[in-house]
């Protein structure tokens, strides 16, 4: 094989490397944007649109680089993709971490969490006709792709002509043709490829941060691969006959250096790079939720499973005065994603709102049949079980599912209740569970994380409860935990319309609750919804579960109301969502 060839080859190898990067930036981006500010199709499709933009604006402008120095502006914009992305990425998770002045306009923030995308769309939109020009300069079309690469394209291009008469006029173009048609079908494989291997194996095996410093580390040895390869200078036996890249400024070979030994040491020990990075980050925003100086957090364990990112932490009080949180100065907890789902403090009586109110209503013994969609800590089944009632249940995550069986956190509260005689696992997606389930059940809990995601959107459409009142008895009722109106809204009015549009038209209302501080006052804990699609009994208090006569003077009250319609508001659909059903918390 000539040099000429070999030359070239490299050049094609380096674009699908930078092509590769480039796009799975644009994932990496729009996932974390989706990750610290919600909205997945939002945060996607303004990603997509600013990286294109900014793509044009960046070879539009290319045609200004000096033509006496491709080469050194080729590597000059890898080593600056190098850094900046990484930086980039470390910007957005600092906005969100740090505390930022009211005075600061939202505004400003939004743009400078997206400002990232503009810098490495505009350094990307170099590389193209960068590396197109240097293809060029290497001489004729025969050195640029092997004679069976030709021959392959050739009949590959015949076909597609052919084709194409089939609607159109076309005229069969056997002349010679620059390097761009090829660097540019080099580009669009490894743009494929870039997708493919993020969506499959960099972000589910190695997650966001890792993955930043992977795709800088590629870009970092690309640009030492370019300049060892086709430096005039370069005193190595790979050097080209061809020479591409003049003198390059020391300053800056240093830093590509340093930042691709930075990258590779932070990949080959991305396991703990990711854990620091990401409890330093979980950290600071657990601290945001109280006033300054008043709680501390200590992430104690975190893993990402297929469907969810489970963090463990420690909350310790450190505010003057009495603790209106919690009894003690610290208790652990659990947060999925973005929500924290359970307390020492707080986990008993959330399960008491979810499971032992709406009990009062049915009799205890196995001709009751539950349904529990979610609930993969299996604290629902524990209190479920108090009842000797039937109960299926349905969570999408097997692998929370068994950790949770024998972790000590978890089994203070199940107390092993996934070895309930009278309960039957399935694991999958419970909307398709309750389309293919011809079963019917008196109670169905809900026990399910909260509206804070695009990916949560099915679970709070009208097509869903619609299938859950498909499966319920003749007196069935549906549980779910709820946000406070007060505090949320929008989300309320979203979320009544469709539950009433899926034809539930009586609702029940209530707070579980608990004196979770021990200063000798209940307080509400938790705001929950009983929804039914006709006539009920009332919530017999005398009659009820021991929670709930415990709390009799509390339940009293409780009664079953209209589901009410709010004008103007949409329903919540999965083909037509309603956004503003999603919270931000």
């Amino acid at each position: 094989m000539s040099n000429t060839r070999t030359e070239t080859l490299t050049l094609l190898a380096l674009t699908f490397v930078v092509s590769f990067c480039s796009f799975a930036y644009e994932f990496v981006y729009s996932e974390l944007l989706t990750v610290m500010y919600g909205g997945t199709v939002t945060q996607y499709v303004i990603t997509v649109g600013l990286y294109f933009f900014s793509l044009g604006i960046g070879a539009a402008l290319s045609d200004d680089l000096n033509a006496d120095e491709h080469g050194e502006n080729f590597f000059r914009t890898e080593v600056l993709l190098a850094a900046a992305a990484p930086a980039g990425f470390l910007l957005i998770v600092a906005l969100n971490s740090v505390r930022i002045p009211q005075a600061v306009p939202s505004e400003l923030i939004w743009l400078a969490a997206r400002l990232p995308v503009v810098v490495v769309g505009f350094l990307s939109g170099f590389e193209l006709p960068l590396l197109t020009y240097l293809v060029d300069e290497l001489g004729e079309e025969d050195a640029v792709t092997p004679a069976r690469l030709r021959r392959f394209g050739r009949r590959l291009h015949d076909a597609t002509v052919r084709c194409l008469g089939v609607v159109w006029t076309v005229e069969r173009n056997d002349g010679r043709r620059s390097g761009l048609s090829v660097v540019l079908a080099m580009d669009y494989v490894g743009g494929l490829f870039g997708a493919i291997v993020y969506a499959k194996l960099l972000y589910p095996g190695l997650g966001l941060i890792p993955t930043i410093f992977v795709l800088a580390l590629l870009n970092g040895l690309a640009a030492l691969v370019f300049v060892v390869r086709f430096g005039g200078w370069s005193p190595t036996p790979f050097a080209a006959s061809t020479p591409l890249v003049g003198r390059v400024p020391k300053a800056l070979l240093v830093v590509c250096l340093l930042l691709t030994a930075t990258y590779a040491g932070a990949v080959v020990n991305h396991e703990t790079v990711d854990d620091r990075l990401s409890e330093l980050y979980l950290e600071q925003q657990i601290e945001d939720e109280y006033r300054p100086g008043t709680m501390r957090a200590e992430v104690t364990s975190q893993e990402t499973t297929k469907y969810q990112h489970v963090v463990r932490y420690r909350r310790t009080w450190t505010g003057s005065g009495p603790n209106p949180h919690f009894t003690g100065r610290s208790e652990r907890c659990l947060r999925l994603d973005s929500a924290v789902q359970m307390c020492d403090s707080w986990a008993d009586s959330y399960h008491n709102g979810l499971v032992d109110v709406p009990m009062s209503l049915f009799e205890r013994g196995p001709e009751t049949k539950v349904l529990v969609v979610g609930g993969g800590d299996w604290v629902a089944v524990d209190h479920l079980r108090q009842y000797d009632v039937t109960v299926d249940q349905v969570d999408l995550d097997a692998r929370f599912m068994n950790r949770t069986k024998n972790d000590s956190f978890f089994r203070r509260w199940h107390d092993d209740a996934y070895r309930y005689d009278r309960l039957n696992v399935t694991v999958g997606d419970g909307y398709r569970y309750l389309q293919q389930t011809n079963e019917t059940y008196d109670l169905v809990l809900l026990d399910v994380p909260g509206a804070t995601d695009d990916d949560l959107l099915t679970l709070y459409s009208e097509e869903f409860y619609r299938s859950v009142r498909r499966h319920l008895s003749e007196d069935g009722v549906v549980v779910t935990w709820a946000y406070s109106p007060d505090d949320y809204p929008e989300h309320n009015k979203a979320f009544l319309n469709t539950v009433g549009a899926a034809g539930f038209t009586r609702q029940l209302p209530y707070w579980a609750v608990e004196d979770i501080d021990s200063d000798g006052d209940v307080e509400r804990v938790e705001r929950f919804y009983v929804f039914a699609p006709g006539e009920r009994r009332s919530l017999p208090v005398a009659d009820g579960t021991d929670y709930v006569r415990r709390y009799s003077d509390r339940y009293r009250d409780a009664r079953w109301r209209p589901v009410p319609r709010y004008n103007g508001v949409r329903v919540n659909s999965i083909f037509h969502p309603n956004y503003d059903i999603l919270v931000d918390t």
